[in-house]
């Protein structure tokens, strides 16, 4: 029986991608490090800034990492502050997921000023019972300690959730922590997130194959609210 959705942010709620990727392209530059699409999706998509900085630019020292980190998320707020938009589809899987009781949450690698504007800006900052962040944990994706502290607070087992992700490292965290995971392939090749071990990748939540799937495992719904869920997301 479905009782949570987890939801992963940037690239599931919204496409915010090519932001970043442009973001992090101008960035680096002074560096002298010229990235290109495919490295982007291969070494930065889903993964803790921490974890970029260090790799790229082993010899920033923690502080001057730290520092560059925080400049580059302040001028991707600045940038997408009016180029957001809603993925397709997720309002009404929200409003479904209300009528149903689900509980929901947000679990993401994001900064906590990240995850606050984004929330903010897609009109989404009280829809959610919890917010994980991935920056604050001990390990963040592609563990998969974020999904577990987010069942653990929403006292739902893993059975009983699906998750919703975009990164590899996204979906290789809810699969480890033993969730349904639900691939937006918004950000990633559809194969590429099947491989990974998503059980269904759509292109966004419009998919008529989510709205099967959510009816089939919410067995607590009537017909009729059922019947109503599913044809506001189809």
């Amino acid at each position: 029986m479905l009782q949570a959705l987890l939801f992963d942010l940037d690239g599931t709620l919204a496409n915010t991608d090519p932001i970043h990727y442009q973001t992090w392209k101008d960035v680096l530059k002074p560096y002298g490090i010229e990235i290109d699409r495919p490295f982007y999706d291969s070494r930065f998509s889903g993964r803790l800034n921490i974890d970029i900085v260090k790799n790229l630019l082993p010899q920033l020292s923690l502080e001057e990492g730290s520092a560059l980190s925080r400049f580059k998320e302040a001028e991707f707020r600045n940038r997408a502050t009016n180029a957001l938009k809603p993925m397709p589809g997720l309002f009404d899987v929200m409003q479904w997921a209300d009528e149903q009781g689900l509980k929901k949450a947000i679990v993401t690698n994001a900064p906590a000023e990240n995850a606050v504007f984004l929330l903010q800006v897609l009109g989404l900052e009280h829809r959610f019972e919890t917010v994980v962040l991935g920056d604050e944990l001990p390990k963040g994706k592609p563990d998969p300690m974020p999904y577990q502290v987010a069942l653990a607070e929403l006292h739902v087992p893993a059975e009983e959730a699906i998750a919703f992700e975009d990164s590899p490292s996204g979906i290789r965290s809810a699969v480890s922590a033993g969730i349904l995971t639900v691939g937006i392939a918004s950000t990633q090749a559809l194969q590429d997130l099947h491989d990974l071990g998503a059980s269904l990748v759509v292109a966004d939540f419009t998919a008529p194959q989510l709205a099967d799937l959510l009816r089939r495992d919410t067995t607590q719904n009537t017909p009729d609210s059922t019947s109503h869920g599913a044809s506001s997301f189809c």
